[in-house]
C-alpha cells in the first residue's frame, strides 16, 4: 500500500507553514507555479508505485525552493535520503552553498545536508606521499612503477603542506589555483587503486571523510556523474542504496546524454598492445622488490605468457581495421562506423580471440592485488612485505584498464546481441579505436535507477519540444513517469523580442552563411554593450572572427583565448566599468551561464543548433529509429534543436524585471517546415520575422 498517510493534514500543515515563512523571511511574493510544483512532488512522494514524476519549470518557478520544501519534510517522515543530483558544479554549488543554508535558516525546516562528490576529485594521500618520496632517481630505480609527474613537483609540496596545515581539506575543487589535470590524475585513485582502512592514511584520507560525512544526513548533493557511477557499482557504494533514496535530478535534460556517456566503452589498439610491457614490467619489478615469492613468480610468469598472446591478438585486429573506409571528420579525426551496430564477423571473431588472454592476464593482476592485501594485513612473511602498501595503488589501476578493455571486446564479440548499441571504428593517424555506446539509455535507467528507487523527479526548464515531453521520456527510459508542465511567470511578450532578420545565405553554404554574419554583427551589436554570440562550431566562429574589424575584436571575449571562468570575469568587469563587452562562444556558453540585466541584453544565436551531422553515436540513433518506423528528423533531431535553442535563448532573461532581445542569424527558423515547431518550443517572445 502507498504510504499516503504521511500526507496527513500535519505533514501539510508543516510544508504550508514552511513555505510561508520562507517567503515572509525573504519578502517574496507566492508563486503559482511554486506551489503547484510543491503539490506535485508532495503526491508522487506518497503516491502509487512507480513514483517517478517528470517536471519542466519555467524560468523563474523557483524550482529549487519548491523541490526541497515539498522533499525534505516527507523525507524524513518516510525515513528516505533525499538525493540532489545536478548536471552542473555551478549549480551543485548554489544548491550547497546558497539554496539549503538560506531554506535553512529562513523556512523553519530542520534538516542537516552534505556534499558528495567522487573518489577523483579528492587527492589520495598516499600517492601524493609516493610522489614526493619517489621524485628523486635513486627510488625511482628502485620502484620502476612509479611514475612522477613532472608537471605536478611544484604543487605537490604546497598542496600536502596545505592540508598538513588544515588550511585545506583535499578537495581539488577547493584549491585556490587550477591544478594540472595530468598532475592530479598522479594523485588521485580509484576504487581498485584503494586499500581503504589498510591504507596508513585511512584516518586523515579526505575521500573516507567526506563520505563519513554523508552517513545519517537528511540531503545529499550530488551529481548526474556521481549517481551513474554509485548505480554502475550496484548502488550503495558512495550514496545510499536507491530503494533507501528519493531523487531529485535537476538539469535533467542532461541525464540521458551523461548516461551513454558513462556507459560507453573505447579501447585504443595499439595503446592496449603496448600496455602490455607496462604489466610486465610492474609485475617484474614487484616480484623482485619481495624477494620472488613463489605466488608471485607464477603469476608473473603466466601474465607475461597471457600478455604476449594478447599483444599479438590486438596487432592482428589492428591490421584489420586498418582495411576499414574511414570517413574524416576532422583534421586529426576520422571514423568507420557499423551498420546498425554489427560488427563484421571476422573482426568480432579477432575481438574474441583477444578477449581470451586478456582475460587471463585480468585474472593474474586481480590475483596479484589480492595477494597484496594479505601482504599488507600481514597474512604472508614476505621480505618487505610492508611496502605492498606502496604497489596496491599501481596493480589496482592495471587491474581497471584490463577489465574496462575487457568490457569493449567482449562488446564487440559477442555485438550480434539484441542490445542497441552504436559501435564505431576511429582512426587517430597513429592508432586504431574501437567504441560502443548504448543507444537507449533509458533502458540503464530504468534498470539501474527508476525501478529501484523510492521515488524520483526529474526537473529542468527544458524538456520539452513544441510541449510534447515524448523525447525526453522516452531518453530517459520513462514511458511509466507523469508529466507536468509548469509555464514560467515572466511577462516575456513586454520583456524580451526575438528577431530572424532578412538574410540572403542559408547555414548550408558555410562561406556564405559566414561572410553574411560577419557583415550583419557589428550593426547588431552596436547598440547594445553587451553581447552573447553563440556558434554551433569553432570552425564558424574562427572564420567569423577572422572577418571582424580591428575595433570589434577589442571589446570580444573569444571562446578558447581563456577559460570560461576568466572570460566571464573580465566581460562582468568591462560592463561594470561602462566598457562594451560581447562574448563569441559555442555549446558550453549556450547553458549555465548567468548574465543577467546590463551583462548580457542582447543573445544572437548564428545558426539553429542542430547535432552534427557526423557524429557517429546521432548516425545511429536516427538509424535505429528508421528501423522502427519513426522519422528520425522530426523524432529526434527537431526535438534535440529545439531543446538547445531554448537553452540557448534562456541565457536572455535571468528574472521577471531583467529584458533584451534575440536575433537568431539562420532563416530557416521562418522558411523550413519545422521552423514552427522550434519557435512554439520557445517562450512566448515578442516575434520580429523580417526573414519571411
Amino acid at each position: 500500500m502507498p504510504p499516503t498517510h504521511l500526507l496527513s493534514d500535519d505533514v501539510k500543515r508543516h510544508i504550508q507553514e514552511s513555505y510561508s515563512a520562507w517567503l515572509l523571511a525573504r519578502q517574496f511574493r507566492p508563486r503559482r507555479g511554486q506551489r503547484e510544483m510543491i503539490a506535485q512532488i508532495a503526491r508522487t512522494l506518497v503516491g502509487e508505485e512507480p513514483r517517478l514524476l517528470v517536471l519542466e519549470a519555467g524560468t523563474g518557478t523557483g524550482k529549487t525552493a519548491a523541490y526541497c520544501l515539498a522533499a525534505i519534510p516527507l523525507g524524513k517522515a518516510l525515513g528516505k535520503t533525499l538525493v540532489i543530483a545536478t548536471a552542473t558544479v555551478a549549480l551543485q554549488e548554489q544548491v550547497v552553498l546558497r539554496d539549503l543554508p538560506d531554506l535553512a535558516d529562513n523556512a523553519q525546516l530542520e534538516f542537516t545536508f552534505a556534499l558528495a562528490k567522487g573518489r577523483g576529485r579528492y587527492v589520495c594521500l598516499k600517492r601524493l606521499d609516493d610522489q614526493l618520496k619517489y621524485a628523486g632517481a635513486d627510488a625511482q630505480v628502485e620502484i620502476p612503477l612509479f611514475e612522477v609527474s613532472a608537471s605536478g613537483a611544484d604543487v605537490y609540496p604546497e598542496l600536502l603542506a596545505a592540508f598538513a596545515g588544515k588550511s585545506w581539506n583535499g578537495d581539488r575543487d577547493s584549491w585556490p589555483q587550477p591544478v594540472d589535470d595530468a598532475a592530479w590524475s598522479a594523485v588521485t585513485t580509484d576504487h581498485r587503486g584503494c586499500s581503504n582502512n589498510k591504507c596508513s592514511f585511512f584516518r586523515q584520507c579526505p575521500f573516507f571523510q567526506a563520505r563519513a560525512a554523508l552517513e545519517g544526513v537528511d540531503v545529499i548533493v550530488a551529481n548526474h556523474d556521481l549517481v551513474l557511477a554509485d548505480l554502475s557499482l550496484g548502488g550503495g557504494a558512495v550514496l545510499p542504496e536507491p530503494e533507501a533514496c528519493i531523487y531529485v535530478l535537476d538539469e535533467a535534460h542532461h541525464l540521458p546524454e551523461k548516461t551513454q556517456q558513462h556507459f560507453s566503452r573505447s579501447a585504443r589498439v595499439r595503446a592496449s598492445a603496448e600496455w602490455v610491457d607496462t604489466v610486465g614490467s610492474v609485475l617484474g619489478s614487484l616480484t623482485q622488490r619481495f624477494a620472488r615469492p613463489e605466488v608471485l613468480v607464477d603469476l608473473a610468469s603466466k601474465a607475461t605468457r597471457s600478455g604476449e598472446e594478447f599483444a599479438l591478438a590486438m596487432a592482428q585486429l589492428g591490421e584489420s581495421m586498418g582495411q576499414f573506409d574511414y570517413r574524416p571528420r576532422d583534421d586529426i579525426l576520422a571514423t568507420h562506423r557499423f551498420p546498425h551496430g554489427e560488427v563484421p564477423h571476422d573482426l568480432r571473431e579477432l575481438a574474441q580471440a583477444a578477449q581470451l588472454p586478456l582475460s587471463e592476464l585480468a585474472g593474474c593482476i586481480g590475483r596479484v592485488h589480492e595477494t597484496l592485501q594479505q601482504a599488507l594485513a600481514g597474512e604472508l612473511d614476505w621480505e618487505r612485505s610492508f611496502e605492498a602498501e606502496d604497489w596496491l595503488g599501481a596493480v589496482g589501476q592495471l587491474e581497471t584498464r584490463a577489465q574496462a578493455t575487457l568490457a569493449l571486446l567482449a562488446d564487440y564479440a559477442g555485438a550480434s546481441d539484441t542490445s542497441p548499441q552504436a559501435r564505431w571504428a576511429n582512426d587517430h593517424g597513429s592508432d586504431f579505436e574501437l567504441v560502443s555506446a548504448p543507444i537507449q539509455p533509458g533502458a540503464l535507467l530504468q534498470e539501474a535507477l527508476w525501478s529501484r528507487a523510492h521515488a524520483a523527479v526529474c526537473t529542468s526548464a527544458t524538456l520539452t519540444a513544441a510541449g510534447r515531453f515524448s523525447r525526453f521520456l522516452d531518453r530517459a527510459g520513462l514511458a511509466e513517469a507523469q508529466a507536468t508542465r509548469i509555464p514560467s511567470p515572466f511577462d516575456f511578450h513586454s520583456i524580451a523580442s526575438l528577431t530572424v532578420p532578412a538574410m540572403r545565405s542559408e547555414p548550408r553554404d558555410f562561406q556564405a552563411h559566414c561572410d553574411e554574419v560577419a557583415k550583419l554583427l557589428p550593426d547588431l551589436l552596436q547598440s547594445d554593450a553587451s553581447a552573447l554570440v553563440l556558434f554551433t562550431s569553432w570552425r564558424q566562429m574562427r572564420a567569423v572572427v577572422a572577418e571582424l574589424s580591428v575595433t570589434l575584436l577589442k571589446a570580444l571575449k573569444v571562446q578558447g583565448d581563456a577559460s570560461k571562468q576568466a572570460l566571464l570575469s573580465e566581460h562582468r568587469r568591462d560592463i561594470e566599468a561602462g566598457r562594451s563587452s560581447y562574448i563569441f562562444g559555442l555549446a558550453s556558453f549556450a547553458e549555465g551561464v548567468d548574465l543577467p540585466d546590463d551583462y548580457c541584453r542582447h543573445v544572437v544565436v548564428v545558426k539553429l543548433p542542430f547535432a552534427v551531422p557526423d557524429d557517429p553515436l546521432d548516425q545511429a540513433l536516427a538509424e535505429w529509429a528508421e528501423a522502427h518506423g519513426k522519422n528520425p528528423f522530426y523524432e529526434i533531431a527537431v526535438p534535440d534543436a529545439a531543446l538547445r535553442l531554448v537553452q540557448a535563448c534562456g541565457r536572455l532573461i535571468r528574472h521577471e524585471h531583467d529584458h533584451g532581445r534575440i536575433t537568431v542569424l539562420d532563416k530557416r527558423l521562418v522558411t523550413a517546415r519545422y521552423g514552427r515547431v522550434l519557435i512554439d518550443s520557445l517562450p512566448p517572445y515578442r516575434l520580429n520575422l523580417e526573414g519571411i
